[in-house]
């Protein structure tokens, strides 16, 4: 297992349109922290961006599991971009 992290950018109003698909989503995000997959995730305190942090196999991987996300799906994250991480402490 390799971590990564995940820089991603919202669109527009993100706040009120991600509403309907918020559960969905924080569900989901339970999950893949319970199956060691998400390190941890959110947005930025602007909600102009979201960052995470990894645990899974391969960058391919992580671009299905990022593209699966109900976000993704609706358009609440419109971009994104995938780094391997080393931690250092």
């Amino acid at each position: 297992m390799q971590r990564f992290v995940l820089w991603g950018k919202y669109c527009e109003n993100a706040i009120e349109k991600r509403t309907p698909f918020r559960q969905k989503h924080l569900d989901r995000l339970a999950t893949l922290k319970q199956q060691g997959l998400l390190i941890t995730l959110g947005p930025t305190k602007c909600s102009k961006y979201v960052f995470g942090i990894f645990e899974i196999s391969s960058v391919y991987e992580l671009r299905k599991l990022i593209e699966a996300d109900v976000y993704w799906k609706e358009g609440i994250w419109i971009s994104y971009e995938v780094y391997p991480w080393t931690q250092a402490f």
